[in-house]
């Protein structure tokens, strides 16, 4: 399998959560599934079900983290030597060339995207037309409403 980027601060992410689901969830609902069986008849016994169902969940989590961590290029953006350009983890300022509205990105994995903090895709088309782009670029982004132009304003490597 093939190496995915992933920012450090979306390493510790996982980690965490990792950490949370192996040390604290996992426990507790062995301790819920055992509370359960004590109660009788597993056929009808809905906590058990539950519960189950929700180690399932647990389990699965664990192992999904684990393998997204093993697969995982960690690219520390503060070291990056870019030159000025726009690159993974790159925290980008961009102002809308028709309305002037400006807005700013970091550039991170997929796993890691999350629009409200705004952390896009490498896969996105925004961050796929930013790729390479310096201060004062204009960036061509082909958005199913039609191609919008971006200026570089900034590019961080926070």
């Amino acid at each position: 399998m093939s190496k995915v980027p992933i920012t450090a601060a979306g390493v510790a992410k996982l980690e965490e959560e990792l950490k949370q689901l192996k040390n604290v969830d996992r426990p507790k609902v062995i301790k819920a599934i055992a509370v359960a069986r004590e109660h009788g008849d597993l056929k009808e016994n809905a906590e058990y079900h539950a519960a189950r169902e929700q180690q399932s969940f647990i389990e699965g989590r664990i192992a999904e983290i684990e393998s997204k961590l093993a697969n995982a290029q960690v690219i520390d953006v503060t070291k990056l030597d870019a030159g000025g350009k726009v690159v993974f983890g790159a925290t980008v300022e961009l102002a809308d060339e028709e309305t002037g509205q400006e807005v700013t990105y970091q550039i991170v994995g997929d796993d890691e995207a999350n629009i409200e903090e705004g952390k896009i895709s490498i896969n996105s088309p925004i961050a796929r037309a930013l790729i390479s782009k310096q201060e004062g670029d204009i960036a061509k982004v082909n958005a199913p409403g039609g191609v919008k132009e971006y200026e570089v304003i900034a590019v961080k490597y926070l």
